[in-house]
């Protein structure tokens, strides 16, 4: 016959006792998911900064530099894409698509082109500008001699418009064709060519 001995009370509550002790404790967490070993916030003491430390100062004959305030860009394009407006600190860009401006191979603005660079001449009003800026840009479809002088034809073309609408003689143009030259997007698709075949206007902006 098998006998099986059974622990006293006092043996067993020893033994609970010591487990208790050898598991470590989990801080208590009111809510929240619980986190990986090793991973719990743990306080630290601020850290304390010497006001006094050389490595805090200038060294000496050392000046700062003069502030400067950083060029913001801001971009606005319309939902087809046909024209974009950009805005920095310095300056207002308007970029018109060539195929909203003029038809195929053509320098001969559009009816539609009038009302659109009319609405720049009256931001160029508005910011009291007497500099403009009108370059012409393309594809990189056709010679690069087409592109060249196409490109000059259509900024002049927009100039231009510019001029009949503004009627001041004190606005000076700066007018250029700079054809493939400076594409914004992928020549490799017609989608990028339409957006590299463009003529932008550019002048300074109000300082504020």
């Amino acid at each position: 016959m098998t006998r099986t001995r059974t622990a006293s009370a006092p043996l067993a509550l020893a033994m609970v006792t010591t487990a208790l002790l050898l598991t470590p404790a989990s801080p208590a967490r009111a809510d929240g998911p619980s986190v990986p070993p090793g991973t719990e916030p743990t306080a630290t003491a601020p850290v304390e900064v010497d006001p006094n430390d050389p490595d805090l100062k200038l060294p000496e004959g050392a000046t700062l530099a003069e502030p400067k305030v950083l060029d913001i860009k801001q971009v606005v394009e319309d939902q087809s894409g046909d024209e974009r407006r950009e805005d920095t600190n310095a300056d207002v860009t308007f970029a018109l698509q060539a195929e909203v401006l003029f038809g195929k191979n053509s320098a001969k603005l559009s009816a539609a082109a009038q009302a659109r660079i009319a609405t720049i001449a009256q931001e160029i009003n508005t910011q009291k500008a007497t500099q403009v800026r009108v370059f012409g840009f393309t594809d990189n479809l056709g010679s690069s001699s087409h592109g060249d002088v196409l490109s000059k034809q259509r900024a002049d073309a927009v100039q231009a418009a510019l001029a009949g609408d503004l009627n001041d003689p004190n606005i000076t143009f700066e007018v250029r064709g700079y054809g493939e030259q400076f594409p914004i997007a992928d020549n490799s698709t017609e989608a990028g060519r339409k957006k590299n075949r463009r003529v932008e206007v550019t002048f300074p902006r109000i300082a504020s």
